[in-house]
């Protein structure tokens, strides 16, 4: 497919730095990406940032982020020197500053949520990238957000959100063959039919009635970056797709979704 083409928009389940390690799942990414057409740029918004208003994150080769804790040294001498995005950046300011205000970290680089799939997916770091901040945890706005961004498909434009659907850190089990709790398995099913039916307001109200919500997500930030995802499709109302499916240590869901 040509550069041209219109791009499809992804929610991809993230994994930690040790994600790289599962050579299963590397190539599970990588296929996916071989599948895609091929973007100009990426614009990347993932769990592991947040600031107000919507921030832009550095627009030329910066240090990446290291924004994890415990692990071993490799994992802090990884590298994912991308080219910046500049041109996506004045994009990104033009199309959402018209309704809120946007503002810029010109040293802030890629945190773990955006290089550890992009190292699988596009190991030759050779598309220019852009991050964005999640400017707030609250459902509509995030998808008010992705529906302001969505133009950029149209300008071979990937948009990724990155995170979990699932996220509880206190039931993390990385014993082989760890049971999966139902109230994963429940939140999971709900989100995946939800997206599936393209009903918006099961997706935003999933607070109040997801099964499962409170064990599911503690807190809100690995979940919300599908809003703003699904926002970016809101309008196109394209076939929806789960390219990597399964759970990670007994209660993180992998599903990764692919609108377009």
């Amino acid at each position: 497919m040509s550069e041209t083409s219109k791009m499809p928009v992804l929610f991809l389940a993230h994994g930690y730095p040790a994600l790289l390690d599962d050579a299963s799942w590397v190539r599970e990414l990588h296929d996916w990406a071989e599948k895609l057409p091929r973007p100009r740029s990426i614009l990347m918004i993932s769990a592991h940032w947040e600031a107000r208003p919507v921030t832009l994150g550095a627009t030329q080769t910066v240090p990446l982020v290291y924004d994890f804790y415990g692990f071993p040294q490799k994992y802090y001498e990884q590298t994912y020197p991308a080219p910046g995005a500049p041109e996506l950046a004045d994009r990104v300011r033009a199309l959402v500053g018209a309704t809120q205000p946007v503002a810029d970290a010109p040293t802030r680089g890629l945190d773990h949520g955006a290089y550890v799939p992009l190292v699988a997916m596009y190991p030759e770091h050779d598309i220019p990238v852009l991050q964005i901040s999640l400017p707030t945890m609250d459902a509509r706005p995030l998808f008010e957000l992705g529906r302001a961004l969505a133009p950029l498909r149209d300008e071979g434009v990937l948009i990724v959100g990155s995170g979990f659907l699932t996220h509880n850190l206190r039931t993390l089990d990385l014993m082989p063959n760890a049971l999966i709790p139902t109230w994963a398995k429940d939140f999971d099913a709900y989100t995946a039919e939800a997206i599936q039916r393209h009903d918006i307001d099961a997706l935003l109200d999933y607070r109040k009635r997801a099964p499962g919500v409170q064990q599911s997500l503690p807190t809100h930030e690995h979940f919300v970056p599908v809003l703003t995802a699904l926002g970016a499709d809101a309008d196109s109302h394209s076939e929806t797709q789960f390219p990597i499916n399964g759970f990670f240590g007994g209660s993180f869901t992998r599903r990764s979704v692919q609108w377009g």
